[in-house]
């Protein structure tokens, strides 16, 4: 009969940001042990947390372990037994250790020769046997962060036992019995007010509120479904999804009660972050003086949001209203109380914001400057300073903005005054405070001077796009008339920061990115992809025109290259392009690689990619490709020697279609340029079926390889066929 298992882990207040990634990681640690021990269960792990405790719920579990058939490999056979067929001592040793006669000993063949082996039958242990192995594994699995020592150990030999919080209580239940299971203390810190973690029936409530007796005290329960039913009893709401959507009808409740409202699609973050911050969530409302209206809404905004995990209240007109909503963790009997502490906290914020904003405002940005040479961007680059950065990006941006993106010298001169004021809000007194706000205060503050759109917005979205997403801001609305010098100013900065810290040897590793590249290359690439739908430029752009003028001389730099070309498979992944055909119009150097034809072409080749004709090509390609590589540097690409009929009907087709094949690419329509491609599988299958290439004819020979790099170098104009069916054929 299968039973319940029901775990949960009580621990002291975890971060809100540890319990997303804690919840699924429980699961996946959890199956992962319970398979190892040959526990597998029928049914999906249940998990579920609080800041106070893990949980997790397997709905049946089997009693016992499954047996399995063990095979123990002993000596090899030429030392098992001697010259007489006898066995020798190591043999028989062997034997003996295994405790078996050694009748039972048998021979099996393995890819270094023949062994002697002996297969064992081990009957599977009752679960309730192997439960307290399966928490210490469990325990010792779960990864956090930070790790804390809180002065415990367990009975695994392994010595001291960190944990992400200090462990308070064990509820293990298998059938509605305790588990048994000790966290021991260290001899060091044991004593009557540092005591033993031993697992029990019991869960605890929430830590303040309660109907009767003592807050927090502790719940018998025995099985999931009674758990699940008293914790609401003792205020604490178990799952995620619903103390999220008790806050958020809550916040719509306050709000129109203020008349206002809390645009929660703009704060589904914050929703997300306040619902593992409590247990049994309340909202209040608190109020701050009308004269902070007068602040930019972002300073009030990322003072609300950012700093205190507040709720800001709009108005009907998008206005803010000078009030906020606070997710409290409790359900209080006098919410003036706590809004009163709330209001005290955010006051004394907003008085800081508007004395940096009343003194940041009388120094002009350009006046700046000079402090930026005294902020090192990073102390390996000969030119470190930020000032140093802001003028590489200046003149960057300047040829971006004409040269790349085809603006007028107007729209150049904006591009490279709005790069190099981009980064001098960086030596304002709200931009120390508030460090968020960086790029955003520039432009706020550029707009205040009067500096025109084209400028202002460009320094004020000049940090963006931070994702890959299609939708991800800045808009085209938002960017309006500076989208050109947006783009410009956005691709220089992000260029000129991967080549400075890629040459300071900052490659990022896959634990390690602490200047964000990927998050930098991700942008530069965001901005190429779609660059017709953020700027209205529908222009080719390759990567080479952005990155090339920052290399050193002009080369290629082959980690960042590398680099870049990952990080364009990943955002065209992302979008949900197959990665078979992501890679395939993702080949050669980066620096003539332009992301939106890229994705252009992504679009219209799942079209082809599963059909026949193409497949066959493709097919074919690989072995196109192998062939063509032998073609010697230099050599002559006359095909007059071809004289069989199935290559010269391909050098003919190649001829015919070349043309149809290289207008559609010129003219963007990739559609017809596959569908043109596609038709030479037939004859790549017939020239290998009735032609040897590498014949001992010389001129004949080198005619043929002329040949496969003709098509090569025709079909890679548009991708890299071969790529789309080597998994297939693998």
């Amino acid at each position: 009969m299968d039973r319940e298992l029901l775990l949960e882990i009580g621990v002291e207040e975890l971060p809100a940001s540890w319990l997303p990634v804690l919840t699924v990681q429980m699961a996946e640690k959890l199956e992962a042990r319970l398979k190892e021990m040959r526990l597998t269960p029928d049914v999906k792990v249940e998990t579920f947390s609080t800041p106070r405790r893990l949980t997790a719920c397997v709905g049946r579990m089997p009693e016992r372990q499954e047996d399995f058939d063990e095979s123990i490999t002993g000596p090899p056979l030429s030392a098992a037994f001697n010259t007489a067929g006898e066995p020798t001592p190591a043999a028989l040793g062997f034997a003996k250790k295994q405790g078996v006669e050694f009748s039972a000993v048998e021979r099996v063949e393995t890819p270094k020769g023949t062994y002697i082996a002996v297969r064992k039958h081990h009957r599977g242990k009752s679960t309730v046997d192997v439960l307290p192995e399966l928490l210490g594994g469990l325990l010792r699995d779960l990864a956090f962060p930070k790790q804390m020592h809180w002065d415990a150990m367990l009975e695994d030999g392994k010595g001291e036992f960190v944990f992400g919080r200090p462990i308070r209580w064990l509820l293990y239940l298998y059938g509605g019995r305790v588990v048994p299971f000790t966290i021991a203390r260290t001899p060091g810190a044991a004593g009557a007010q540092v005591q033993e973690i031993t697992s029990g029936a019991v869960t605890y409530g929430h830590r303040f509120l309660t109907t009767s007796g003592r807050a927090g005290r502790s719940v018998k329960v025995r099985t999931f479904d009674e758990y699940r039913a008293k914790l609401p009893e003792h205020f604490v709401v178990l799952e995620h999804s619903e103390r999220r959507g008790r806050i958020a009808r809550e916040l719509e409740t306050k709000a129109r009660k203020l008349g206002g409202r809390v645009s929660l699609r703009d704060h589904g973050a914050l929703i997300d972050e306040v619902a593992d911050l409590v247990e049994y969530p309340g909202v209040v409302a608190g109020f701050y003086p009308s004269e902070f209206l007068e602040l930019p809404h972002e300073v009030l905004t990322t003072t609300l949001v950012h700093h205190q995990h507040y709720f800001p209240v709009v108005a009907e007109n998008g206005e803010l209203k000078e009030a906020f909503l606070a997710v409290v963790n409790t359900q209080p009997s006098d919410e003036r109380l706590i809004a009163k502490n709330a209001e005290r906290v955010v006051v004394s914020r907003l008085r800081d914001a508007k004395f940096f904003w009343e003194a940041d405002r009388k120094i002009r940005l350009e006046d700046r400057l000079e402090r930026l040479g005294t902020i090192v961007f990073h102390k390996k680059l000969p030119q470190n300073s930020y000032r140093d950065k802001a003028e590489r990006v200046s003149r960057l941006a300047g040829e971006i903005a004409r040269d790349v993106l085809g603006g007028s010298p107007a729209e150049g001169a904006s591009a490279a005054q709005a790069g190099l004021l981009a980064k001098a809000d960086l030596a304002s007194d709200m931009v120390f405070e508030f460090t968020e706000l960086q790029g955003v205060m520039g432009g706020i503050y550029a707009r205040t001077e009067g500096l025109p759109e084209q400028v202002w917005k460009a320094i004020y979205y000049h940090y963006l796009p931070q994702s890959v997403e299609a939708d991800a801001p800045p808009t085209r609305a938002q960017l309006g008339a500076a989208a050109k010098t947006w783009a410009a100013v956005s691709l220089a900065d992000k260029a000129d920061t991967l080549s400075a810290l890629f040459a300071a040897g900052e490659k990022p590793t896959g634990s390690r990115d602490p200047f964000g590249l990927r998050r930098q290359a991700h942008g530069l690439l965001r901005v190429l992809v779609d660059l017709p739908e953020l700027t209205g430029i529908d222009r080719p752009v390759t990567v080479g025109r952005i990155i090339g003028p920052l290399k050193q001389g002009g080369g290629p730099d082959a980690t960042l290259e590398t680099f870049l070309v990952e990080r364009l498979r990943y955002v065209l992944e992302q979008r949900g392009f197959d990665a078979r055909n992501v890679r395939a119009v993702t080949h050669g150097s980066v620096d003539e690689m332009s992301p939106l034809i890229a994705r252009r072409k992504l679009e219209v080749l799942p079209e082809f990619a599963s059909s026949a004709e193409f497949t066959q090509l493709a097919t074919a390609f690989k072995r196109v490709r192998n062939i063509a590589r032998e073609l010697p540097a230099g050599a002559s690409e006359d095909l007059s020697a071809l004289k069989e009929s199935a290559e010269v009907a391909l050098r003919d087709e190649i001829e015919r279609r070349q043309q149809a094949i290289e207008s559609a690419i010129a003219a963007g329509d990739y559609r017809r340029a596959f569908g043109e491609a596609a038709r030479f599988g037939p004859s790549v299958d017939r020239f290998f079926a009735d032609v040897f290439v590498m014949v001992d004819d010389q001129t004949l020979r080198t005619a043929r390889l002329a040949l496969m790099k003709r098509l090569e170098s025709l079909i890679l104009k548009l991708a890299d066929i071969s790529e789309i069916v080597a998994e297939k054929q693998a």
